[in-house]
């Protein structure tokens, strides 16, 4: 799955990373090779054209696994094992995984619900609510057998009657999910007793175990209620490590330990998520000690936070982030439907420069959207470098020239230019537009930009396809399945192809990688999928960041691998010593 990735990270950047298929219910292990680093994030800086960079004396610090991971808290920590405070750049939207689709509301529900499946430290996937499953010989039937000693946040039990009801949400027509396409690959469900769940597919489907890492809802809740009408999406009720206490809309949303929790854990006693839209502001509120936990801002990361007052008192980790920012072209729009344009962009953006500058160098340039140290990634689809000669001429070629001598390129009497929409809070796109204008004035264009608070972005912009282009991100998943941005039948409302790309070869090569379970031939058609995307320059690819948290180095038990260091949040606590009140940080 993707999922849009929201300032932090966007839609992807964001909504909807690999699994593959096994005949039996040991962990998946995946394919992906471990990045150079450790496996969302925002700056605030200004763009000094030159030496923009870290200075040269400057490193960063990758920590290796916390020496404390192996000195296990116990159960009874988590009535009073600490407080932490979590500073997010955007705001939850819904709190039902099913309606979820942006990263604030998606993070948070992860630690409210449980998947039958998740994903392990090495990106394997392992039981969560089921203890075990089966795959059939021809890959088209899955069984799993559930756990039995899960009770919900109310004291309900778990039952297969509450994945029975999940499934048919997600499939339901007037649901109005991102997540329904992996479920409706579905021929049948059942339930075999209050356990054991059967799955079966028409054909094989190598996505369908990861679409079971999605949260389950309670039946008991929700059955006989429009999902957009119920309380619980503003007061869940799961079965995670976590339980929903309080949601004060743009101030917190505060969770507390869930006593009743099958798994291990949790130890800190209560989370709470504050929304803080401006990077900068949030660093002022890390210092002071109101926050245990932020993204950093690359400037943040690397200069402000290089002394040894911060080097006392918290821990900074790095990675390459599984996800990428992009500008995105509404393909509805005129201009910006000859592909020789689009690759003209691609080509008149400096995106080293963009990295240099924005990201102080810790990012690399995007080509596609697979990360570039995991298997999917082709290296040998085509690339375009930054040469402004090139695409003055390629512009020059699609009927784009300056007639009047103006300096801005017109075609039948029309001016070449067009709004950049981006969202509030996030200094990184927001300086990345600056220079991007910058680019594109000297090959003619005239580019101004908007940014939007995010919920508005998505509502009344993304959603509605109400804009001319967009610089947003999405955060991919371990699957390479990219079905649902980049597939033509995805162009509808409430679907993730908001840019309204179509290839008819592109939608072939995507729906073949689902039906195999074969690694070479996912391959083959993924690498293909790479380089039809590259001719066609939809968007910009323009980078994949590092990710930079900054936590209180009270917090132990954090265990940085590749699939970042969230993997295992309900094992983090406080040690007795350093404990404050309940209500600090």
């Amino acid at each position: 799955m993707s999922m849009p990735e929201n300032a932090a990270e966007m839609p992807a950047e964001e909504t909807s990373m690999t699994r593959l298929w096994q005949h039996s219910s040991e962990p998946l292990r995946s394919h992906l090779r471990w990045p150079t680093g450790l496996v969302t994030v925002f700056s605030v800086l200004f763009l000094v054209m030159g030496g923009c960079g870290p200075s040269e004396n400057q490193t960063s610090e990758r920590p290796k696994r916390d020496n404390a991971v192996s000195g296990r808290a116990t159960r009874c920590d988590a009535a009073s094992g600490g407080h932490m405070v979590m500073g997010t750049i955007g705001e939850a939207s819904v709190l039902l995984p099913v309606l979820a689709s942006d990263a604030p509301s998606l993070d948070t529900t992860r630690l409210i619900y449980s998947g039958l499946l998740k994903y392990d430290r090495e990106t394997r996937l392992v039981g969560d609510l089921a203890r075990s499953w089966e795959v059939s010989a021809d890959n088209r039937t899955i069984r799993f057998r559930l756990r039995e000693d899960v009770l919900w946040h109310d004291g309900l039990p778990f039952t297969s009657r509450d994945v029975e009801y999940t499934f048919r949400a997600h499939t339901d027509p007037t649901t109005p999910t991102p997540w329904a396409s992996d479920f409706l690959k579905a021929s049948a469900f059942r339930c075999l007793d209050d356990h054991t769940v059967e799955v079966s597919y028409e054909e094989p489907y190598a996505p369908a175990l990861d679409s079971w890492t999605q949260g389950i809802l309670p039946r008991h809740l929700l059955e006989g209620t429009p999902l957009t009408e119920s309380p619980l999406q503003r007061s869940p009720v799961g079965t995670g490590p976590y339980r929903f206490v309080s949601w004060e809309s743009g101030q917190q949303i505060v969770l507390e330990a869930n006593p009743r929790y099958f798994g291990e854990g949790p130890f800190l006693s209560r989370v709470t998520i504050r929304p803080i839209p401006d990077p900068a502001a949030m660093f002022l509120l890390l210092k002071a000690g109101e926050l245990s936990r932020m993204d950093l801002t690359p400037l943040q990361y690397t200069r402000q936070t290089a002394n040894d007052w911060f080097k006392n008192r918290f821990r900074k980790y790095q990675y390459l982030h599984f996800g990428y920012t992009y500008l995105g072209y509404n393909g509805k729009d005129g201009r910006f439907q000859d592909r020789r344009v689009r690759q003209a962009l691609t080509m008149a953006i400096n995106r080293e420069r963009i990295i240099k500058c924005v990201l102080m160098g810790l990012g690399r340039v995007a080509h596609s959207p697979y990360n570039p140290d995991t298997m999917w990634h082709n290296p040998r689809a085509r690339r375009f470098p930054h040469d402004p000669a090139l695409a003055r001429e390629l512009l020059s070629q699609a009927g784009w020239r300056d007639e009047n001598g103006d300096g801005i390129l017109e075609k039948d009497g029309r001016d070449f230019e067009f709004t950049i929409v981006t969202n509030h809070g996030n200094d990184m796109r927001k300086n990345a537009a600056t220079l991007i204008q910058r680019d594109l004035k000297e090959v003619g264009i005239r580019v101004k930009i908007r940014v939007i608070e995010w919920a508005a972005l998505l509502k009344n912009f993304i959603h509605k396809r109400n804009f001319e282009a967009c610089l947003l991100g999405w955060r991919v998943g371990v699957d390479p399945n990219q079905i649902d941005i980049w597939d033509s039948a995805k162009t509808a409302k409430n679907c993730l192809n908001f840019l309204g790309y179509r290839n008819v070869e592109v939608d072939r090569l995507l729906r073949k990688g689902v039906r195999t379970h074969d690694i070479q031939e996912r391959r083959l058609s993924y690498a293909r999928f790479q380089e039809l995307l590259a001719e066609d320059q939809p968007c910009t690819f323009l980078w994949v960041q590092e990710d930079l948290p900054i936590i209180s180095s009270r917090f132990h038990g954090i265990d940085p691998a590749p699939m970042g260091i969230d993997h295992n949040l309900p094992q983090w606590y406080v040690p007795e010593r350093f404990r404050r009140s309940e209500m600090q940080p």
